[in-house]
């Protein structure tokens, strides 16, 4: 049980780095990467050029906690995370999947997000 999550781990860290050599945020069109666990989702916008998080959303927030970690609850937490770029003008970004595998959760924060009006 343990090798095989230590496994799936590895594969997912290998997929990220693969990833980020691409992947990068401007101050014009930020990376948006996502985090999930067991327990929480997480979103953040960040400008690579210089190492800042633009804006973020998680189930840890007060006005987020009531949001499960389930397909709804991740299309739900990429709605507020596209209202709070479109408060800033930010209505472009580069998606970052974090080396998950784009379905379920990851899926659904994306098309949260572009329902919310962010172009990616």
């Amino acid at each position: 049980m343990l090798r095989k999550m230590v496994e799936r781990d590895r594969k997912r860290l290998k997929r990220k780095t693969h990833i980020r050599k691409v992947v990068s945020g401007t101050p014009e069109r930020p990376r948006m990467t996502v985090t999930r666990s067991n327990r929480h989702l997480s979103i953040q916008i960040i400008d690579d050029t210089k190492g800042h998080t633009l804006a973020s959303a998680s189930t840890l927030e007060k006005e987020c906690r009531s949001i499960k970690p389930t397909v709804e609850g991740a299309g739900q937490l990429g709605e507020i995370m596209g209202k709070r770029l479109l408060e800033q003008d930010i209505k472009t970004v580069v998606f970052d999947r974090n080396g998950y595998l784009y379905h379920g959760l990851v899926k659904a924060m994306a098309d949260g997000a572009r329902k919310a009006g962010i172009q990616f």
